[in-house]
């Protein structure tokens, strides 16, 4: 079986317990304008242009056959839709500014390169699968998960559980944990920032809260701002997962405003014209509290 990975991140911390290996699977079915992987949103596999490797030689745009480079004011351009022959084009860059970001991988290579770490996870570490949305490719992300399992590989997934019940379904006999972010409770707001209704994942939600894991369950919120952070919608949040599960875990990540630079690669809009800074410390003890007031027994700050 094959899929389309965009990264593997190796001696990650932030995902799940212990030193990790993330996997990043591509394509995303959502739209959330503050995405923190932009490149990994489309489903296709398509080139990608770095320019602070590229020496402007323009040996790209002398080869490209159909408008894929070229070059105005001094800069390339890249068209990325366009039919080219990619694979000569990235070969020729003596830079390396020109890459596909994304491969073809089966199961078998994924896990020859998740093999290389498994000294790391001896102490409580392990694997997780990121995106994009990993339920995209819910299949491919099974066997990747069932694989490790069947080596004693710690698991978790990171998903917005924008999915059909099926396809989470089907992943989920193979997680020791997982985190589901729930962004916006309102569904309205949801559609607006998020492009979806969240009637999906809040019933993906139910199920996760409900299941065996359940205890090794994180639900997560970015605050971003004047978007996710206001009162009503961290209390409705709060209100809603604790109800399901009194015991839930609900972290409250910070803003990262680093996500924006990779926005040019991609050719997107960042939601923001102007640079947003991180929440202050007091700002993220407000957000808990409103959590707690809510109904959520262990509320975490990723500051």
């Amino acid at each position: 079986m094959n899929g389309k990975v965009f990264d593997i991140r190796r001696f990650s911390t932030h995902d799940g317990e212990g030193i990790r290996t993330t996997v990043f699977l591509k394509g995303c079915p959502l739209s959330c304008v503050w995405c923190q992987n932009p490149e990994g949103i489309a489903p296709e596999i398509m080139p990608i242009y770095f320019e602070n490797r590229c020496i402007h030689c323009e040996t790209c745009v002398a080869l490209s056959q159909n408008g894929g480079c070229s070059c105005a004011e001094g800069k390339i351009r890249l068209n990325r839709t366009a039919e080219e022959d990619w694979d000569k084009l990235i070969y020729e860059c003596p830079s390396g500014a020109l890459e596909m970001d994304a491969k073809n991988m089966t199961v078998q290579e994924v896990m020859g390169e998740i093999r290389k770490d498994v000294a790391f996870f001896r102490h409580g570490g392990g694997v997780t699968l990121s995106g994009g949305e990993p339920l995209m490719q819910y299949q491919f992300a099974a066997e990747i998960l069932k694989a490790c399992q069947e080596e004693g590989i710690h698991t978790a997934l990171e998903s917005s559980l924008y999915a059909s019940e099926k396809a989470f379904r089907t992943v989920l006999p193979h997680l020791s944990m997982s985190f589901a972010d729930l962004k916006l409770i309102d569904d309205e707001a949801h559609k607006k920032y998020v492009g979806v209704s969240n009637e999906r994942i809040k019933k993906n939600i139910e199920i996760l809260l409900t299941s065996e894991i359940r205890e090794n369950v994180i639900i997560r919120t970015p605050m971003i701002p004047g978007i996710t952070t206001d009162q009503d919608n961290i209390m409705g949040i709060a209100s809603f997962i604790s109800q399901i599960y009194p015991d839930v875990k609900y972290e409250i990540l910070n803003y990262n405003p680093l996500a924006e630079a990779k926005y040019h690669l991609v050719e997107r809009e960042f939601c923001f014209k102007e640079k947003k800074p991180k929440y202050s410390a007091e700002m993220m003890e407000q957000f808990k509290k409103w959590a707690q007031d809510a109904g959520v027994k262990n509320v975490i700050i990723e500051s």
